[in-house]
């Protein structure tokens, strides 16, 4: 197996996990209280909107890893939607990293 594009992909996707997970977390620890508790509605729609625009960035990332490493629909659908969970993202980096790294067949 070629490594490099796998490891670049792979350092994408990382990448790309934590740059949508911190907006993520921020968007419902912090902007969603101060919407709904403090009347402030604005950093809810400037997160959602900069979260919104790095998911596409995961969303490509993970599927090019996935195209390189073989993964099933199924596989590539539960990461993807890992993106979407609060702090989830940081969990399924964790877990695809040790596994691509590994290069283990199924995880």
């Amino acid at each position: 197996m070629d490594r490099t594009p796998t490891a670049s992909l792979l350092r994408n996707y990382r990448i790309s996990a934590w740059v949508v997970g911190v907006p993520l977390a921020a968007l419902i620890l912090v902007a969603m209280p101060m919407k709904y508790f403090g009347g402030i509605p604005e950093p809810t729609t400037i997160i959602g909107i900069a979260h919104g625009w790095l998911y596409m960035v995961y969303f490509v990332c993970t599927v090019l890893l996935s195209l390189k490493r073989h993964w099933s629909i199924g596989r590539t659908a539960l990461v993807v939607i890992c993106g979407t969970i609060p702090l989830v993202s940081f969990y399924a980096e964790h877990v695809v990293h040790k596994n691509v790294t590994a290069q283990t067949p199924g995880w």
